[in-house]
């Protein structure tokens, strides 16, 4: 299985794409505890070495969609900023929402169109009353359907909806890609500060285990 989460600081000041940094690599070690691969799909620096203002991250394994849920939501890392002494702010927000990277495209094929021949009304002659020389085609995968009846032969009105059968689906498949991207966009504005899904902080700092050798005294 495999879930793409995109992390983003949103509009947040510097230390928001600081906290997206060190949440990601709290997010990677957890993932690693559980047996999933992560790869960083996507990243968008920060202004300061070592930041990030958004990353896309893949995540692939069984359980990477309840994984990712766990992940999903306001993000808190809450530390002092590491660029300002007088902020006495200590939360820094990150937003964290799966999102859809790679939509299907849709593989065209005649054998998936099907053909009806019909009669149209309006002007034309007698022989294109008469004739069944209109087509409905009909696009099953994707429900498309086009009437045509430009021309007074069968075969090129077949010609010209299979034509436009398959432009439709191309144009389909081009608009669920955009409609990807702009809900990649939105979540950027999505951040709300405060009520967070997780809180991280730092780990406390472990107490060095090197065994302490008395100093020895001088003679005088």
């Amino acid at each position: 299985m495999i879930v793409h989460l995109l992390l983003s600081a949103g509009r947040g000041p510097q230390e928001c794409a600081w906290a997206l940094a060190r949440l990601l690599h709290r997010l990677e070690a957890d993932a690693a505890r559980q047996d999933l691969e992560t790869h960083r799909a996507d990243t968008v620096p920060g202004d300061r070495p070592g930041t990030y203002r958004s990353v896309l991250v893949r995540i692939t394994g069984d359980g990477a969609g309840a994984f990712a849920a766990s992940w999903t939501g306001t993000l808190c890392w809450q530390a002092p900023s590491p660029y300002r002494a007088s902020a006495g702010r200590k939360n820094w927000y990150v937003i964290a929402q799966p999102c859809q990277v790679d939509t299907p495209r849709t593989t065209f094929a005649e054998a998936d169109v099907d053909i009806v021949a019909c009669r149209t009304g309006g002007p034309g002659g007698q022989h294109r009353n008469k004739a069944s020389t209109a087509v409905r085609a009909t696009h099953r995968p994707s429900g498309n359907v086009v009437v045509v009846d430009t021309e007074r032969q069968f075969s090129l009105n077949r010609r010209i909806a299979i034509r436009l059968l398959r432009e439709r689906v191309e144009q389909g498949d081009e608009a669920a890609k955009r409609a990807a991207t702009a809900a990649r966009r939105r979540i950027h504005d999505e951040l709300v500060r405060g009520d967070p899904t997780r809180t991280e902080r730092p780990e406390a700092p472990e107490q060095d285990q090197t065994p302490q050798v008395p100093a020895r005294r001088r003679r005088r």
